[in-house]
């Protein structure tokens, strides 16, 4: 079976530069010039609306109901998320909670253990074990150098990784019951318009006297975060998944890393960067674990429906 196709390439790199420097950058409009982070929100759900309408000319919208169930399951994780990342960058490090955010996948296995009773093979064993002593490290008082201590975005953090993790699920979820990832990624964009009345409601008012660079500022960063989801559902559908799933996962993180070190000017203890190096390859593993036996389960259902 021939599988070399690199066509995933492209937007998988393109991936991991747009994700890798939205990550970096993401919580500038309000070190800059204190925007305020439900505004933040508020425009990278209207950038989701691009993406969406240029991956839903590509496959039919899929209106069962069970579509919309787990679309909407996985929009409002996935949205719900974004609303409390966008606080946790304006109280931490980048360098610090996208690795923690990272380890969503752990979310992903446990509630497949749980609610699909799903066996969990010895790789992902070991990237569980590696993300909990992650967390222990990274959550070291004064672990991340530079005088960050954790505190309230640590809290943060972990929510937007136990949310994305649910995320992720539900997205399997739909893909199993034959949902499209175009119909996904479109209830993704509806329940992220959806929770704009939520963030203004958190904002109070829309903010005033703010100059022009802040909303330009955050419609540039968000516009790499949406248009990167699409390059994902890309590259995804050219590629191995087992490939360009870990991949994706361990390098754009890698990225927002190393641009907000150079940011912060400043560099973490050793703790904590043994924790970021242990919570990305914890990450990885069980993404690719989780992947490889998605597609080994696949093939003989393939080979099946093949005449011989």
């Amino acid at each position: 079976m021939k599988s070399l196709n690199r066509g995933w390439m492209i937007p998988a790199g393109l991936l991991v530069l747009f994700w890798g420097v939205w990550g970096a950058f993401s919580s500038k409009p309000t070190d800059l010039y204190g925007y305020p982070e439900e505004m933040v929100y508020i425009i990278w759900s209207l950038t989701m609306i691009l993406p969406a309408a240029a991956a839903l000319r590509r496959e039919r919208f899929d209106r069962r109901p069970v579509a919309a169930l787990y679309g909407l399951l996985a929009g409002l994780t996935g949205a719900g998320g974004q609303l409390v990342l966008f606080q946790a960058l304006s109280d931490g490090p980048a360098y610090l909670i996208f690795p923690v955010v990272s380890l969503s996948p752990v979310i992903t296995v446990l509630m497949a253990v749980a609610l699909l009773r799903e066996r969990i093979n010895r790789l992902a064993v070991v990237g569980v074990v590696a993300a909990l002593v992650a967390i222990l490290l990274l959550s070291i008082p004064g672990g991340g150098g530079g005088g960050h201590s954790s505190g309230p975005w640590m809290v943060l953090a972990a929510v937007v990784c136990v949310a994305w993790g649910a995320q992720a699920f539900f997205m399997r979820k739909a893909a199993v019951v034959g949902v499209n990832d175009a119909t996904t990624f479109g209830w993704m964009t509806i329940s992220g318009l959806l929770l704009i009345p939520v963030a203004y409601l958190m904002m109070g008012s829309f903010p005033s006297g703010a100059p022009w660079q802040a909303p330009a500022l955050t419609a540039g960063t968000q516009v790499l975060n949406a248009v990167g989801a699409l390059f994902l559902v890309m590259a995804l559908s050219r590629g191995k998944a087992a490939v360009v799933a870990p991949l994706t996962n361990a390098l754009a993180p890698v990225l927002t890393i190393v641009l907000s070190l150079i940011v912060y000017q400043t560099l973490p203890t050793i703790w904590a960067a043994i924790g970021i190096v242990l919570a990305l390859a914890g990450s990885t593993l069980m993404v690719y674990s989780d992947e490889k036996r998605g597609e080994d389960a696949a093939e003989p259902e393939l080979a099946a429906k093949v005449p011989s």
